[in-house]
C-alpha cells in the first residue's frame, strides 16, 4: 500500500512560485482592464464635450493650427489623472517582466509626468479629430451626426489614418488606444504625426457613404 508522501523543499517553492506567478498574473490582467475602461470613459468624455457644442473644425489645417496652441482639458482632469494612477503601475510591472521582450526596459523609469502629458495631448487630438469627423458627416448628411459613428470613426482614424474607416466594424479599439496613448508616452514618443495623418484623412471622408453604411449595419450594443 502506498504512503503518501510529503513534498520536499525544491517541490513546495516550485508550488509557490507558480501560486504567486498566476496570482501576478492575474492582478497584471484585471489593472490592465480597468486601464482600458478608463481610456474608454476619457475619450467618451472628450468626444461627447465637442459634439455637445455647435463649434466645428471644418479643415486639417485649422486643427492642426489649434494643435499649435495651448490645450485646454481642465474639464477632463479627473478622467486624465484616473488615466496616469491605473497606467504608471501597470508600465512598470510591464517593464519589470519585459526583460529581453519588445518592451523597453526605459519604461521603467516612466513617470506619471510624461504619461499625463502624452495622455493630455492625445486627448486633445481626439477632440479636434472628432469635430472634423463631425463636420464632414454633418456637411454632407445635413443632420447632425451619429455620436456613436463619430467615436468610432475618430477612433479608428487615429489608430489607423492609412485605412478606410469600417462603420460596420463594430470594434472600438479601445485596448490598442490605451497602448498607443499610454505606452508609446511611457517611452516619451508623441502622437502628433499620428494624428496630422489622422486629420488629413478626416479631410477626406465620404460622410455620406460612412452614414449609409453606418445605417446599413446591424444593431450595435448601446449603439
Amino acid at each position: 500500500m502506498a504512503v503518501d508522501q510529503e513534498p520536499g523543499p525544491r517541490a513546495r517553492l516550485r508550488t509557490r512560485a507558480a501560486s504567486a506567478g498566476s496570482g501576478a498574473t492575474t492582478a497584471t490582467g484585471k489593472a490592465v482592464r480597468a486601464l482600458v475602461d478608463s481610456v474608454g470613459a476619457l475619450a467618451d468624455s472628450a468626444i461627447d464635450r465637442v459634439l455637445l457644442t455647435d463649434e466645428r473644425v471644418t479643415s486639417a489645417s485649422e486643427a492642426k493650427r489649434l494643435l499649435a496652441g495651448d490645450a485646454d482639458t481642465e474639464a477632463l482632469a479627473d478622467k486624465i489623472q484616473r488615466v496616469v494612477i491605473l497606467a504608471v503601475p501597470v508600465v512598470r510591472r510591464l517593464a519589470r517582466g519585459a526583460r529581453l521582450s519588445r518592451v523597453p526596459w526605459v519604461m521603467a523609469a516612466s513617470s506619471s509626468v510624461s504619461i499625463g502629458i502624452a495622455v493630455r495631448t492625445g486627448v486633445r487630438e481626439l477632440q479636434l479629430l472628432a469635430s472634423l469627423v463631425a463636420y464632414r458627416l454633418e456637411q454632407a448628411t445635413g443632420t447632425p451626426s451619429d455620436p456613436a459613428l463619430v467615436k468610432k470613426v475618430t477612433i479608428d482614424l487615429f489608430l489607423y489614418p492609412h485605412r478606410a474607416p469600417e462603420p460596420d466594424d463594430d470594434k472600438l479599439r479601445l485596448f490598442r488606444l490605451t497602448r498607443t496613448l499610454v505606452l508609446r508616452g511611457a517611452v516619451g514618443r508623441n502622437t502628433s504625426r499620428r494624428a496630422a495623418k489622422a486629420l488629413d484623412a478626416a479631410d477626406k471622408l465620404d460622410g455620406q457613404q460612412l452614414a449609409a453604411r453606418w445605417k446599413q449595419a446591424p444593431p450595435r450594443p448601446n449603439r
